[in-house]
């Protein structure tokens, strides 16, 4: 089959004005809740998109692990690629791709770190293992091989043998504090339906909401 046969018609869902809330946070707990209700494989997966100083993008998958009125938080270490480029530009993309609903939201925004107080409440809600890895992995740096990462966790696992990890200081959250976010529902003919909420002060509690084309 030619890539110019996949073709889907958008049928699920409409949406509107009155459909919306007036913040963009109730807006997203409306849709993130309804996502997980549809079962979706991990609905909280999100692409972050950053660039740093030379302006060349990059693009992966994190999950969200918190979100409220303040932003939308997720976790990774201080020193990888992801950070180096938030440490030159403090600006951020995410994007949640709920395809199985036709759906995605946008959101832009300034990124800054949480308090370590959070991280450390987060890092001690994770599986051993997965605190283990915290400390084991120096994300993005080359190496020659898996193994070098099996010793490493092996050594970690005799230095927590009681199993008390503590939070690596170049690990914790980021949030990214919107002035943009868009929810976009997938229609018929490829008129979708999107509604774009701003705000000229990250601090105001007022978003303008406007219906964009297609």
């Amino acid at each position: 089959m030619e890539l110019f046969d996949f073709r889907e018609e958008y049928t699920r869902s409409g949406l509107d004005l009155p459909d919306l809330a007036a913040s963009p946070f109730a807006q997203f707990r409306l849709w993130f809740d309804q996502a997980c209700a549809a079962k979706l494989i991990e609905p909280n997966a999100m692409t972050l998109c950053t660039a740093g100083a030379d302006g060349r993008p990059a693009a992966r998958t994190v999950l969200l692990k918190a979100y409220d009125e303040r932003g939308f938080v997720f976790f990774t270490n201080y020193t990888g690629r992801k950070a180096r480029q938030i440490a030159e530009n403090a600006r951020a993309a995410l994007l949640f791709p709920w395809i199985g609903l036709e759906r995605q939201v946008e959101i832009e925004g300034r990124v800054e770190k949480i308090s370590s107080a959070e991280s450390l409440k987060y890092f001690l809600s994770r599986p051993f293992g997965s605190q283990l890895g915290a400390w084991v992995s120096h994300q993005s740096t080359v190496i020659s091989s898996r193994s070098i990462l099996l010793k490493k966790l092996d050594e970690m696992k005799r230095k927590f043998s009681e199993g008390k990890v503590p939070l690596p200081d170049f690990w914790g959250g980021y949030r990214v504090v919107p002035d943009r976010v868009e929810f976009w529902q997938g229609r018929p003919n490829r008129l979708h339906d999107r509604f774009c909420y701003t705000r000229d002060d990250e601090k105001s509690e007022t978003w303008k909401i406007e219906r964009l084309a297609p």
